[in-house]
């Protein structure tokens, strides 16, 4: 016997709030308990969207001691290195950690074991080697472009590619997770674990003597890293190897490059339009404009979280309403634009209520960037109503198209700081992300519509768009 918050309700409450509260709650039992693929992507939203908050917590007060420990300046040397090895870590996998989500299921789904064993096995070997190489040589280029860079940034970035490969990796077992629709196996190591690590790790060393700059903030996420990812591979390893038979590989390594090729470039240009902006006031302004800006992102971030959760939930369930099933992918992809534009507004009306208080705690300089939430917040929402727009493109074979459309809203974005950071300092780091964003938005709303015919916005009716 299961619970039924419809029930619960039905028994407990006065009937006439029963009966008004009994459409949402049936509602929410369906998403919560049904045993189809929608309940199914329901709850692994669900379970992401509440693992993002708890990380978002775990963030804020990290970050918020971080700053405290080691002052603005420092604070934003390290912010501009970490955030530089988490994009570079993500793009080191080179598209294979969101093509596992699509070839995964689809193994399975064709009862392909060989194959299935192969990419597993395949993809983990191919992007540790290749952020391997890329750490090398990015270790080798800062090197080399020593005398242009500013030096307080030099032996920080050489120190931050050490973490490139656990990055990348642990990036990649987060889509086999993904893929086998493991949500806490997928997100807790990145979003939860790791981030403690940092702050324990980071205590410890301030404990034991270290300066409390940027230095030793990178040691200690060089040590969380490596500890959180061999962890992770461990664990998601013994639970494939019990769901998955021994027996030989098959290795289709070709067509796999290809169809990950495209995927790498929607990745790429989404994870750079998403920080490009702390990445351009990095190049344009002092560490500590980077760690004001960088602490109102942080402080935002609650309301990309609820985005990125429906994405993580939904991904796989795209895959597989693609082959043969259009009536239901439509349906399915109309319902996740709710799922993601609600909670989304909600969050973010919470968040310019708090955002000053919040920004207080990282010290009294932080305020002000209090003001620029009010402009970087029409961005967020405007992706929010749009629901995950890429994931169904990359997902039903349209990734090249998807692509395109970040490859332009990556210019427009860079363009935009080029232009108005100069003139407007943090101003104009926020008014280029708001535009890109909503540029971004429309852009991948309507590809979706003429390549799938399906109306992905908020407040369009279905038939609206014909």
């Amino acid at each position: 016997m299961r619970f039924s918050a419809a029930t619960t309700a039905g028994r407990f409450l006065p009937q006439r709030l029963a009966l008004r509260v009994g459409p949402l709650l049936g509602r929410i039992d369906a998403v919560l308990f049904t045993a189809d693929e929608r309940g199914e992507a329901g709850r692994m939203s669900v379970i992401a969207f509440s693992i993002r908050i708890v990380s978002a917590v775990i963030a804020f007060i990290s970050q918020v001691l971080m700053a405290r420990w080691m002052g603005s300046f420092e604070y934003g040397i390290f912010v501009l290195v970490w955030v530089t090895m988490v994009i570079v870590g993500n793009l080191a996998c080179l598209g294979f950690h969101t093509s596992v989500i699509r070839f995964i299921p689809e193994y399975r789904e064709r009862g392909l074991m060989d194959e299935l064993r192969g990419i597993v096995v395949a993809s983990r070997l191919f992007v540790l080697i290749a952020s391997t190489i890329i750490a090398g040589l990015g270790a080798l280029g800062v090197w080399l472009a020593a005398p242009w860079i500013e030096n307080y940034y030099v032996i920080p970035f050489i120190l931050g590619v050490i973490c490139l490969p656990m990055i990348a990796l642990s990036d990649l077992l987060q889509g086999q997770a993904r893929a086998n629709s493991w949500a806490l196996f997928a997100l807790s190591p990145t979003y939860l674990i790791r981030p403690v690590l940092i702050l324990l790790f980071m205590a410890l060393m301030l404990f034991a003597g270290y300066a409390a700059d940027a230095r030793t903030a990178i040691f200690a996420s060089i040590a969380a890293t490596y500890v959180t990812t061999l962890a992770q591979l461990i664990g998601v390893t013994h639970r494939m190897e019990r769901q998955i038979p021994a027996g030989p590989m098959k290795v289709h390594f070709a067509q796999w490059f290809i169809v990950s090729l495209p995927i790498f470039l929607v990745e790429s240009f989404f994870f750079l339009l998403t920080n490009a902006d702390v990445l351009m006031v990095g190049a344009y302004m002092d560490p500590n404009d980077v760690a004001v800006y960088f602490a109102t992102v942080k402080t935002l971030a609650l309301v990309h979280f609820v985005y990125f959760a429906v994405k993580a939930g939904v991904a796989q369930r795209y895959a597989q309403f693609t082959h043969g099933e259009p009536a239901k992918l439509a349906a399915f992809a109309r319902e996740t634009v709710s799922w993601t534009f609600w909670p989304s507004l909600l969050m973010a009306l919470l968040v310019l209520a708090l955002g000053k208080p919040m920004l207080v705690l990282f010290g009294p300089e932080f305020t002000s960037g209090y003001p620029l939430l009010f402009l970087l917040v029409f961005g967020v929402v405007a992706r929010a109503a749009v629901g995950p727009c890429e994931s169904l493109l990359t997902m039903s074979g349209n990734q090249n198209i998807c692509a395109a459309v970040y490859a332009m809203t990556l210019a427009f974005n860079i363009g935009l700081n080029v232009v108005l950071i100069p003139h407007f300092g943090l101003w104009g780091a926020a008014m280029a992300t708001a535009f890109a964003m909503i540029f971004e938005a429309s852009a991948l709303s309507f590809t979706v519509w003429r390549k799938l015919g399906i109306v992905m916005a908020i407040f369009v009716p279905a038939k609206g768009a014909a």
